[in-house]
């Protein structure tokens, strides 16, 4: 049985990991749109290139800039630490 159980979490952290990776490009879409002067839909983006930027809106391109390391580095470090768990912790027990 626990055999079984630590197969489960070891399975469940590597599919965190997978949804991870597969969410990668996605973020990194919407990441882009926000950054761009026009989003896809022709809403107002942050226009990012633009040098007479204010600091406010060189915070919020530098905040979306960290969105996808941030997002993905947490979901991959979660799996990780599901599969480290899984092997650490029931093989001490």
């Amino acid at each position: 049985m626990k055999g079984q159980v630590m197969f489960f979490g070891m399975m469940l952290g590597i599919l965190v990991i997978v949804v991870a990776l597969s969410l990668a490009p996605t973020v990194k879409q919407f990441t882009d749109a926000a950054r761009n002067e026009t989003d896809a839909v022709g809403g107002d983006g942050l226009n990012c290139t633009n040098p007479a930027l204010s600091d406010y809106d060189k915070g919020a391109c530098t905040i979306t800039d960290l969105t996808l390391p941030y997002f993905i580095g947490g979901l991959v470090l979660i799996g990780g630490i599901i599969l480290i768990s899984k092997v650490v912790i029931e093989n001490v027990a």
